[in-house]
């Protein structure tokens, strides 16, 4: 773990996102988990549905690290945040333009699409909102943030 997460992304439910500098020499946005009444579970859960997912709409999960009752998630570093800094900008106007804003719509739309049907197992995000979509250095839209992902078998038509 790098430079004893002085370098805050964010916060969540889950927990507290910083950024590290990986061995490799690449940046990632490092996940601590903190310590939940699901004992585990969610840790759990985030590991096995990110993990079994490539997709290029889909954020990466790089590595995770559990060391006693601490857990870490180790994922790409997404260099233009989430999404939510734009679109709810104080300034009120569209930063991204409207060719942007349709791309990343459609990179949402994608990345969900293989959630729902390209996988093994259908994954269902609930948990889809602007400050869980991020953006590459080329505002590429990524999904992010799979704690509360729940994955169901393909043919379960109810789904």
């Amino acid at each position: 773990m790098y430079n004893k997460f002085k370098n805050k992304l964010g916060e969540g439910g889950f927990g507290t996102i910083f950024k590290g500098k990986l061995r490799s020499n690449r940046y990632g946005a490092i996940k601590m988990l903190v310590k939940s009444k699901a004992n585990g579970e969610d840790f759990i859960s985030e590991v096995a549905t990110i993990g079994r997912i490539h997709h290029f709409n889909v954020v990466q999960l790089v590595g995770y690290c559990v060391e006693g009752s601490k857990c870490a998630l180790v994922y790409e570093f997404m260099q233009n945040g989430s999404l939510d800094k734009y679109i709810f900008s104080k300034e009120g106007s569209n930063l991204l333009g409207y060719k942007k804003m349709y791309d990343i719509s459609l990179g949402v739309a994608r990345g969900i699409e293989y959630l729902h049907q390209g996988c093994d197992m259908q994954i269902l995000n609930f948990d889809i909102k602007p400050h869980n979509i991020l953006l590459d250095e080329n505002f590429i839209p990524k999904i992010s943030d799979f704690g509360l992902a729940k994955l169901y078998p393909t043919d379960n038509s109810i789904v």
